[in-house]
């Protein structure tokens, strides 16, 4: 209860968070003098204008949890101009205009308050939210629907909560049904394609049976997760959290918990989880972290006994990262960095540095054969690897042999997804964080020009595309509330359909996914 005047907040506010039937009692430690009126502002301020994407006790929701061990690389002065201007490459949008200096820098001040009991989310915890409603074997191996079991989408609708299995075929939706708050990280099928597993940003893992149509087993792993990844074998799932510091492991056929890695360096200090992805000609998973200039290499189990990890030294932190084709090479950046490394996996060592200004998003990196003249005028081919940019308007080809860049496509604004499939001769890109993103750019990839510029719902963000299994189709999200997925001639470039949808983001087609086509995100 606030009183008249109180000397700091530490010593008054006492909050009490309630996670799946966990308490969390969080005290602020002291920081400043300020009047209860003043506290109450910010609490109410917090509530009105944070709490929805980043939670009521900054746990994290949609967005990442705001607590100072989270914003360690982000200087306070850094994150008042955040408030105010918003943060290009999230959905974070600009409060300069609500909220006034003094307002946002109260905030600020309370997001850095440490509070004097971690959150937590333990063994214990991760089993007690554990629910398993079909064993194995106990579901029919056989589809209740007809369709080509490789040539399936997932489509998933952020505005309401929900997943459509879609007939990739047909572009016939089979079935929708409810997912988790806030899925991150993009679904990831089990080998044979009859499972996804989803992650949600608050940490929940579902195991769903696509030929079934039920929601297999569920587990939460951690409070404010990034993504997850399931081995070659499909034997383990791990997950990558933000909130604790951690990699989860859990056993892919009933979420059975395996091992927890916390994540920290030989010093004590501790980093959340960037990324983690699957490397299957390594029977490994890899993962980059936020906080700490390493890079984790984690067996599969062996005989169900999870195995130690190898630490790779890095140049620098890696917020995303992606992998050269024979998965030997890493090639991630720091979003605040001015250009790319380049890992050598086998060596153990960064091998490289790519030049590439800007914000690139090599997470949304594809490679396709470019092709070239030798010194004889005969064609030959060379691999490039592209990124889009989330700061600036273009998009970076880069020569995979000398890491130079060949060529920065200029573009109607900063991007977020690109997409091919070796069969297209395109490679398509959004310019979801620009003023124009409405537009969505098709790049000839033997010319590395624009050939169309598509405009399909004028004033609505165009973002996303994924090919079918062939990929003689592309799929395209209007990302609104009243949106739909349209449907392309991937050759010709002509629209062939449209279905009502809310808030479509990604599209994940089974065969893309399984066979990591080279065109397509990890």
């Amino acid at each position: 209860m606030l009183k008249n005047k109180f000397s700091t907040i530490g010593h008054l506010v006492l909050i009490g968070a309630v996670i799946s039937g966990s308490a969390l009692l969080v005290q602020a430690e002291e920081i400043t003098e300020v009047s209860a009126e003043s506290a109450a502002q910010v609490k109410l301020d917090y509530t009105a204008y944070c709490a929805a994407c980043h939670g009521s006790e900054r746990l994290g929701a949609m967005g990442p949890a705001l607590l100072p061990d989270n914003l360690k690389r982000l200087r306070k002065n850094k994150a008042t101009k955040v408030i105010a201007e918003g943060r290009a490459a999230t959905q974070m949008p600009a409060f300069k205009n609500v909220l006034n200096e003094d307002q946002r820098k109260a905030l600020v001040d309370y997001i850095y308050t440490k509070p004097t009991m971690t959150p937590t989310w333990t063994e214990k915890d991760i089993l007690s939210t554990q629910v398993v409603s079909y064993k194995k074997d106990e579901l029919p191996s056989k589809t209740v629907f007809e369709a080509d079991l490789m040539n399936l989408f997932l489509v998933v609708e952020l505005g309401d909560h929900h997943v459509t299995l879609l007939n990739g075929d047909t572009f016939e939706p089979i079935h929708r049904f409810k997912s988790r708050f806030a899925l991150h990280g993009g679904p990831k099928y089990s080998p044979d394609g009859r499972f996804v597993y989803f992650a949600s940003r608050d940490g929940w893992i579902t195991k769903y049976d696509i030929y079934n149509l039920k929601v297999v087993a569920e587990v939460r792993a951690g409070i404010n997760t990034r993504n997850l990844a399931i081995s070659s074998d499909g034997k383990s799932v791990i997950v990558g959290n933000y909130l604790p510091n951690n990699l989860v492991m859990f056993d892919a056929e009933s979420l059975d918990l395996m091992k927890v890695y916390p994540v920290v360096n030989d010093e004590g200090t501790n980093s959340r989880v960037s990324a983690v992805y699957n490397a299957p000609p390594r029977n490994t998973y890899i993962a980059a972290l936020k906080d700490l200039k390493e890079v984790w290499e984690i067996p599969y189990p062996v005989d169900g006994k999870p195995a130690e990890i190898r630490k790779i030294t890095v140049d620098d932190y890696l917020d995303d990262f992606f992998f050269d084709p024979d998965y030997k090479l890493l090639i991630g950046a720091s979003r605040d960095a001015i250009g790319g490394q380049v890992v050598d996996l086998d060596l153990g060592k960064v091998v490289n540095q790519i030049p590439l200004p800007g914000m690139p998003h090599l997470g949304s990196g594809i490679t396709w054969d470019y092709p070239v003249k030798d010194s004889r005028g005969q064609t030959v081919m060379k691999q490039v690897l592209a990124s889009p940019n989330l700061k600036e308007g273009k998009v970076s080809v880069i020569d995979m042999q000398t890491w130079k860049v060949i060529k920065e496509i200029k573009t109607e604004g900063p991007g977020f997804f690109m997409r091919s499939h070796e069969k297209s001769p395109y490679a398509w890109v959004d310019v979801f964080f620009g003023p124009n993103k409405e537009a969505v750019h098709v790049i000839d990839k033997a010319t590395l020009e624009i050939v169309k510029t598509l405009r399909p719902s004028p004033g609505k963000t165009a973002a996303h595309v994924e090919f079918n299994k062939d990929g003689s189709k592309v799929i395209l999200s209007i990302w609104d509330m009243d949106g739909e997925i349209i449907v392309y001639d991937a050759n010709t470039l002509k629209e062939e359909k449209r279905l009502p949808m809310v808030k479509p983001s990604g599209k994940y087609n089974v065969w893309n996914k399984t066979q990591y086509e080279r065109g397509t995100s990890h």
